[in-house]
């Protein structure tokens, strides 16, 4: 087998299809499926069931592909590092996260790093979920990933940055409008503006209000928080999200975050496959992001 052999069938595992890793490899399908082959007559096994749909690793499969995308992101992190070493201070810093975070959490920070390394590149990947962040750190496809604090993974060192509280979201014509905060008995049977059922914060959000006894309804779902806020300060639903500062201010007459004291803080920070393998540059945006994210905390 070749390493070759083990990053097309890694790239088959994750896309579930034979045909779209050709395209992204630029090659036939009959090439992509001789790769597998030779892996199966190596081991002796069937890695891949193949479907109407697409294709989805055996057992077999699943162990391999595992160990192999560990490996490969290990391989490809420490090629990436002697490049950046041959470079100086010229390489790139590969950050995944959701569509807002550099608008929250990271626009001074991008403009500090860049001053300090005019020759540094930054390349963001959005995702909509932790799952997706930690999906591209195991693959090696970014150095950093900034995700809600959750549960701990296999495989994956959390670092916590800043807390945020709740507030709900409302227009300022809403009944709700003129209270000084929120309880959370207030939010049963409102209809919410909510997050995908999978991200960290809906889950959350979810368990907390859960052991209040509230069962609220989520009847319009969004991508990311500053729409479900735009869709509340629209005035067409009411939105428990986190207290974002750019948010705040005159720049919003008709929007009011109203603070929920009683559910504990979101947690963000980073997430990384391990903190003592990070290139200086990567240990460098993220530790100049959570500078930037200090001071953002103090000034409130």
């Amino acid at each position: 087998m070749t390493l070759e052999d083990l990053r097309v069938f890694a790239a088959v595992c994750r896309a579930g299809s034979l045909s779209a890793v050709a395209r992204d490899f630029s090659c036939t399908q009959s090439a992509v499926s001789q790769h597998v082959k030779r892996l199966e007559r190596e081991l002796g096994l069937s890695l891949l069931e193949r479907h109407t749909r697409g294709v989805v690793p055996t057992p077999a499969g699943h162990t391999l592909s595992a160990a192999v995308t560990e490996g490969l992101g290990g391989i490809d992190h420490a090629l990436r590092r002697l490049e950046e070493v041959a470079r100086a201070d010229g390489g790139s810093v590969r950050v995944t996260t959701g569509a807002t975070t550099v608008r929250h959490f990271m626009a001074a920070a991008v403009v500090d790093f860049r001053r300090r390394f005019p020759r540094a590149s930054l390349e963001f990947q959005t995702e909509t979920s932790s799952r997706g962040c930690f999906d591209a750190l195991a693959a090696g496809r970014v150095d950093l990933a900034w995700i809600t604090l959750g549960l701990p993974v296999r495989a994956i060192e959390q670092r916590p940055v800043v807390e945020i509280p709740w507030a709900l979201a409302v227009s300022a014509s809403d009944p709700l409008a003129a209270k000084a905060h929120v309880e959370p008995a207030d939010l049963q049977d409102a209809r919410l503006i909510g997050l995908p059922q999978n991200s960290t914060s809906r889950l959350q959000l979810g368990a907390w209000l859960a052991e209040a006894g509230i069962r609220p309804v989520f009847d319009t779902s969004v991508t990311d928080w500053d729409t479900a806020i735009l869709l509340a300060e629209l005035g067409l639903g009411l939105a428990v999200v986190p207290a974002l500062p750019a948010w705040n201010g005159p720049g919003h007459p008709d929007l009011r975050l109203i603070p929920v004291p009683a559910l504990p803080a979101l947690t963000a920070g980073w997430a990384v496959r391990r903190w003592d393998a990070l290139s200086p540059l990567a240990r460098a945006f993220a530790d100049t992001v959570a500078h930037h994210c200090g001071k953002q905390t103090v000034q409130k």
